[in-house]
């Protein structure tokens, strides 16, 4: 990790095209401001583990569904047609 100390007003470019700008202090609360192309996709980290937390939970719901059910583990019965007997 890089850590930094900027001042007010001060920022960092990062890849050449994402401007990170601190916009404010107000005691322990930092403002930044970003800017960056639209293809880049900015969230803040709280955003991002509840994002990762609730697509393990369907993950692992959707892979019990699948391994503890019945009828996914017994192949279902195939029609049969009657074929005549000769006498």
């Amino acid at each position: 990790m890089l850590i930094l100390t900027r001042k007010i007003d001060q920022g960092i470019v990062i890849a050449g095209n994402i401007h990170v700008r601190v916009l404010g202090v107000d005691r322990d609360r930092v403002k930044i401001g970003i800017s960056a192309p639209l293809e880049v996709t900015i969230l803040r980290d709280e955003l991002l583990e509840r994002d990762q937390n609730a697509t393990e939970a369907d993950n692992k719901n959707s892979n019990s569904n699948k391994s503890g059910s019945i009828e996914n583990q017994i192949p279902a019965p195939t029609e049969q047609k009657e074929t005549p007997t000769g006498t």
